[in-house]
């Protein structure tokens, strides 16, 4: 058989799908390893999805998406940022890792170089790879509270450094940046002439503290940030893929062209759901973020009465939790090793980089009585003076 490409065989397999598919493959598995929302859909954007279909709306929209509805992001990019934002700096992406990939293809060449948080979400490395540029991760460490520090980046930086992705509130972590180290990470990159693509998938679940947009730095017409946003977490619409890029002025001519060798267009139901949600009510926004902080205070309970320590989420709805002193050094081992003697999959933290060993991702979207079922089932530390 003739051999695929040098740069995609080398992508390394997605530890989150390897334990999640074992999961599944597992009768009565509990499923904590994936961010999968669990509430019903709201009947309003159903019934507008529908209804593009039953007036038979299923030919080709523009390259950035129907008009109202790049008004609708632009208005919602607006209230994240407090600045002025045009609806001809929206394009509409088939959800939030289209995106990634299509801002990428715009800002790197081979071999230029971006740097993606460790620990951090794999597809930001697994992107750039595929587009023949270099990842550097830049190190986010459990005693500065997994929050970046500004030497460190600076400390990586190179002739090649082309981009600073961000990605506040963090997947996995649920740490939130705040408003002096959002626009600290803004100024690092107009001092050294970096574009800053930032992350916010998860900006509408934070608990006691604001999500700060590196939008609200980058001035009116923007000058360096190219914002994504979906509507997968928010609305809990994974499978309808719809997501939005908010690009500095300047951009659009480029990312249209990209948008047609890619994907054309997206699907014009997913754009009215879309439309349907931003627009309509918003109660099931409401209503998940308090299950999820809700579910969030469960878990940590439960985590404090064991005695494992962990990361107290501040945003996105995952716990990061230290199960350093049972994994023995592998814990994607230990992760498979959980699934098959107690039933519960958990994302080992080695998915989102080399720091997160000895550490698992929960997730806390799902049912709380399963949530508390599985954590419960986490061993405990060993007593002081013990092995």
């Amino acid at each position: 058989m003739a051999q695929l490409s040098a740069h995609v065989r080398a992508v390394p397999a997605n530890q989150i799908r390897e334990i999640t598919q074992a999961a599944w493959a597992k009768p009565d598995s509990i499923v904590l390893s994936i961010g999968e929302p669990g509430f019903p859909t709201p009947a309003h954007i159903l019934d507008a999805a529908r209804s593009t279909l039953d007036r038979d709306e299923t030919g080709y929209t523009p390259n950035a998406g129907i008009a109202p509805l790049r008004q609708a992001f632009a208005r919602h990019a607006e209230a994240l940022s407090g600045t002025q934002v045009s609806a001809e700096r929206v394009f509409v992406t088939s959800g939030a890792q289209q995106g990634l990939h299509l801002a990428m293809s715009m800002l790197l060449d081979a071999g230029d170089e971006i740097l993606v948080p460790n620990p951090g979400y794999p597809t930001f490395a697994m992107t750039a790879e595929l587009l023949h540029a270099v990842p550097v991760q830049y190190p986010l460490y459990p005693e500065h509270s997994f929050q970046p520090r500004i030497e460190d980046l600076e400390a990586l930086l190179g002739p090649r450094t082309r981009v600073l992705l961000l990605n506040s509130p963090s997947n996995p972590l649920g740490a939130v940046f705040s408003p002096e180290l959002t626009k600290q990470l803004v100024d690092l990159a107009r001092r050294h002439d970096l574009w800053i693509i930032s992350d916010e998938c998860y900006e509408a679940f934070t608990f006691d503290v604001p999500h700060v947009s590196p939008l609200a730095f980058d001035g009116d017409a923007g000058e360096r940030v190219i914002t994504s946003l979906t509507l997968s977490k928010t609305y809990g619409l994974t499978g309808l893929r719809i997501g939005a890029l908010v690009l500095p002025s300047g951009l659009e001519p480029v990312l249209s062209t990209v948008m047609e060798s890619i994907v054309s267009c997206v699907a014009s139901p997913s754009q009215y759901a879309a439309l349907a949600a931003l627009t309509g009510p918003q109660d099931y926004v409401s209503t998940a973020a308090a299950h999820y902080r809700a579910n969030r205070d469960a878990a940590c309970a439960v985590l404090d009465r064991k005695g494992i320590g962990y990361l107290e989420a501040q945003g996105a709805f995952y716990l990061w939790a230290d199960v350093s002193f049972a994994a023995g050094g592998s814990v994607r081992d230990w992760t498979v090793r959980f699934l098959a003697e107690q039933g519960v999959a958990v994302a080992p933290g080695t998915a989102f980089g080399s720091i997160g060993e000895g550490w698992i991702r929960i997730a806390l979207c799902g049912d709380r009585d399963e949530l508390l079922e599985g954590v419960g089932r986490l061993p405990e530390p060993p007593a002081a003076g013990t092995t």
